[in-house]
């Protein structure tokens, strides 16, 4: 399923920023001493593979985790936390790029302003996982 987007995403100008997301259930391992740090892996485990395995600048890829500060379901539940632990792909335009640190607009230089496609993507795709130590 990754490789499908990522082929996907090849053909479009714009940057990209993966966001990783965890449930609210608190881990505490010598790999991820907080949701914080897991949330960041899953989003970098992300960009590792698309600058490996296809053909992404770096420059145009970001990285950002969010802990379990940013649900889309409620945490009271399993199939909700389910929800919540996740990776977004997010499409950015031109005026959303600009706020990326390091990606100021240089006088003549145009970004584009609209994504091709609408937003944000959802995978479900996580790694690593909550049991890794």
């Amino acid at each position: 399923m990754l490789h499908i987007i990522a082929e996907s995403l090849e053909k479009i100008p714009n940057h990209i920023r993966i966001e990783g997301h965890t449930d609210s259930v608190p881990i505490r391992t010598a790999r991820f001493p907080s949701n914080w740090e897991l949330s960041t892996a899953r989003a970098t485990s992300i960009v590792h593979y698309l600058l490996t395995h296809h053909q992404f600048k770096p420059t145009r890829l970001s990285a950002a985790g969010y802990g379990e500060f940013r649900p889309i379901a409620s945490n009271n539940s399993a199939e909700g936390r389910a929800q919540n632990r996740r990776v977004d792909i997010v499409i950015l335009s031109g005026k959303e790029r600009e706020s990326e640190p390091g990606q100021e607009r240089k006088p003549g230089q145009v970004f584009p302003t609209e994504p091709p496609l609408n937003g944000k993507l959802t995978s479900k795709m996580v790694s690593p996982s909550r049991d890794e130590t």
